[in-house]
């Protein structure tokens, strides 16, 4: 019987932080021993098993490196975090936002609520006007 995604272990743990020393070693050798294999993918396979890291996050990092030493084209890692910094503002700002909204309507039914106490013989839409005098 195949276990339940949340009784895995791999989604139990948190995914680990990789040195960045060890990235460079990572990328450096990739780069240097890449005429010795017959693709990136290879190349990077061999240095993952050799460093004990995956091969997709090694070949990963060497196509990161490319693109910010302007070898290969793509969003460089300077605005890759530009990028997710001002996600992360944005949704700050959406969130602001709808508190701001929120409060807002709380507010106007309170006043409409305090203004139909002293003008009872009134009937007010949400907006506060008056629709139909009594």
């Amino acid at each position: 019987m195949m276990p339940l995604l949340f009784e895995s272990r791999r989604m139990s743990t948190m995914p680990k932080k990789i040195d960045e020393q060890l990235k460079a070693r990572a990328v450096r050798l990739v780069t240097d021993h890449l005429g010795e294999y017959p693709s990136l993918t290879a190349a990077s396979g061999a240095v993952a098993k050799q460093l004990g890291v995956g091969q997709e996050s090694v070949r990963r990092w060497v196509i990161q490196a490319q693109v910010d030493g302007g070898q290969r084209q793509g969003a460089t890692s300077e605005e890759l975090a530009e990028v997710r910094s001002l996600k992360a503002k944005v949704r700050r700002l959406e969130e602001d936002n709808a508190i701001l909204k929120a409060a807002t309507v709380f507010f106007v039914g309170e006043l409409c609520a305090t203004r139909r106490r002293v003008d009872r013989g009134r009937v007010r839409d949400r907006s506060c006007r008056v629709v139909v005098a009594a």
